[in-house]
């Protein structure tokens, strides 16, 4: 097979000044959300005490997906990530499908993170009417504050990625002493399709990964980097998110799946009374806001794309003559961010986030094979080699079937009509291009 190389057909390269230990510390960045804060109580109510369990299913699905990654990462190295590298094997409009997952989950994912905002703010004050207002006001003041340009959004993220991990940190240096080990005793293990469906709820707190890898056009030595740092990241994030929840529910016990609203505030209440509580609520809500600008900031930049390449309105690609940003695509976003949050909870909406990034992830699974068929990678370097060869990418999508069968048909649903609204677009689109053409 000869070997092809992968390279932008759009002009001068970025410059590729991404290490390993930078692009490891933005993916666990990236990946350690507003989610461990919540997510906690679903997987005890799901597993009970065998909830640790769940952890390492998502953990081992998540390492597979992450094989696949670095495998295709290493061969293609072109600015955006899994649906680059889709395109580069199914064609464009595969990829485009996999464009509009990957905007899907990031959409779901910010709706159902700032929800558990709103209600854990609503916990902090005691107040639970707030919610509505909370998110309103929320949306408005990012819509408005990324509006007047990347650099006033992307200070809100730097202050709340240094935060965030705080209390997390204390919580399971403290709390650790206070465990009481009856409250870990597994007396039964649940179903597979009881774990399957825990899994398909916490998997929330391990994606990330994918936006982590869309500038992988500016990654240093590719080949070597991106499998070391996928690797450093989902360890850290691993060990990290099994000791927040060994700790949580050797704290509560059985009482940790109905403390829904805030579990590790809750937990840290029994051993550090009302400060720790409130450390938690603090360290959540700064968090979740980090994860919500963030995410509000580079979210939107998919519809404007979408415009550019004429697959939406060429209003929804307006450019903000003073400040120069997509002020159309981030009033539109926001807007329909602000309602999913409204009318859905947390728990639903991650779900949905989740079957849209398991379906990418398994779309970047058989690119990986496909890229390693056909010999695709990059001039001059040698590609990481996934151990196990091609069963690794047969695994992964194996793992991923198996937690879609706890997928209802109601999300099913929700899922094939935005994908079937896409495809219309597109072929519109693609329409109006050939007659434009012609």
């Amino acid at each position: 097979m000869t070997s092809t190389t992968a390279t932008s057909p759009r002009g001068p390269e970025l410059v590729r000044a991404v290490g390993v230990w930078a692009l490891a510390a933005s993916i666990f960045n990236v990946t350690v959300g507003g989610g461990i804060f919540r997510l906690p109580a679903g997987a005890a109510a799901a597993a009970g005490p065998a909830a640790p369990f769940v952890y390492l299913i998502c953990a081992a699905v998540m390492g597979f997906v992450v094989l696949c990654f670095a495998e295709a990462g290493s061969r293609i190295t072109l600015t955006g990530g899994p649906y680059a590298y889709v395109e580069a094997v199914f064609g464009r409009y595969v990829g485009f499908l996999a464009g509009v997952l990957l905007w899907m989950l990031g959409t779901t994912a910010v709706a159902g993170v700032s929800s558990a905002f709103a209600e854990g703010l609503g916990a902090l004050f005691n107040m639970p009417s707030l919610r509505v207002p909370v998110l309103i006001t929320l949306f408005t003041v990012l819509a408005m504050v990324n509006m007047r340009g990347v650099e006033q959004g992307t200070k809100l993220i730097v202050v709340a990625s240094i935060a965030k991990l705080l209390p997390l940190i204390a919580f399971v240096a403290i709390g650790v002493f206070y465990i009481q080990p009856e409250n870990l005793a597994i007396t039964e293990m649940p179903g597979p399709s009881s774990l399957a469906r825990a899994a398909i709820v916490l998997v929330f707190a391990f994606s990330g990964v994918e936006t982590a890898l869309v500038p992988s056009g500016e990654v240093r030595d590719p080949a070597r980097t991106v499998p070391r740092a996928l690797a450093i990241a989902m360890i850290g994030v691993t060990l990290l998110y099994l000791a927040v929840h060994l700790v949580a529910e050797g704290l509560l016990g059985a009482s940790l799946a109905t403390s829904t609203t805030a579990p590790l505030a809750f937990a840290a209440e029994s051993f550090l009374g009302a400060p720790g509580r409130l450390l938690l609520l603090v360290g959540a809500s700064i968090s979740m806001f980090g994860y919500v600008s963030g995410m509000t900031l580079a979210v939107p930049r998919a519809l404007f794309r979408f415009a550019e390449d004429g697959l939406l309105p060429k209003v929804v690609g307006s450019v903000h003559p003073q400040y120069r940003t997509p002020h159309v695509a981030i009033v539109i976003q926001t807007i329909l961010v602000c309602a999913l949050a409204v009318f859905n909870s947390f728990e639903q909406l991650a779900v949905i986030s989740n079957l849209a990034a398991l379906l990418l992830y398994a779309g970047c699974a058989a690119a990986t094979f496909m890229l390693r068929k056909r010999g695709i990678r990059q001039e001059g370097a040698v590609p990481f080699s996934v151990p196990g060869g091609p069963l690794v990418p047969f695994i992964t999508i194996g793992l991923i079937a198996w937690l879609l069968t706890s997928i209802t048909q109601a999300e099913w649903t929700v899922l094939l009509l935005t994908l079937a609204v896409a495809t219309a677009f597109y072929f519109v689109a693609a329409r109006a291009g050939a007659k434009s053409t012609t």
